[in-house]
């Protein structure tokens, strides 16, 4: 099986695009200036409230900017402390920049794990987020050059989705990065 005919029948639709980078506010201030993204909602060192990777525990600490672009949310994350993880799998320290991961809301873990699995993918990380929301990040970097990150729709991640869309929505540049806690 050719690499198109297995992007041709994912059954998850992209809703983001994150970016690997040294500092998340300030990519996030450069694309709002340079393309009109945003506004963007920062969030200073995410814990969890578990994750592993590669089969070993680690709660991997990063902060994220997320805007809107068009119709998909964009992300630029930095990891905050050094270690493994799966943004160091594909950026080792002290370089950034490219797209790290395609994002898609499933309706089952359990099922998107096996589709993975036998489409030839590792799961390279599993988390879960403080407020319950589990996350994967599937290491399809040898067809596509970038992880797809999975994550379990519920009603809290789609109102964050909607939230930064919304806000989206006749924005005229102010405040281009807004602080979402910490």
């Amino acid at each position: 099986m050719d690499v198109r005919s297995r992007i041709n029948t994912l059954p998850y639709p992209v809703v983001q695009v994150a970016y690997f980078v040294a500092d998340a506010r300030q990519a996030a201030l450069q694309a709002a200036e340079l393309f009109g993204a945003g506004p963007f909602f920062f969030i200073p060192r995410i814990e969890l409230s578990w994750g592993e990777h590669r089969g070993r525990p680690n709660k991997f600490v990063h902060s994220s900017a997320y805007g809107q672009w068009g119709e998909v949310m964009l992300e630029y994350v930095q990891q905050d402390g050094e270690g493994p993880s799966p943004f160091r799998d594909m950026f080792p320290p002290g370089q950034e920049g490219g797209v790290h991961h395609m994002a898609t809301m499933v309706d089952s873990m359990t099922e998107a794990y096996a589709h993975f699995q036998e489409q030839g993918f590792a799961i390279a990380a599993r988390a879960q987020t403080l407020n319950g929301t589990e996350f994967a990040f599937i290491d399809t970097t040898p067809s596509l050059g970038h992880m797809i990150e999975i994550y379990a729709r519920s009603p809290e991640l789609l109102g964050f989705y909607q939230m930064v869309k919304e806000a989206s929505l006749n924005w005229q540049g102010d405040h281009p990065v807004r602080d979402l806690g910490g």
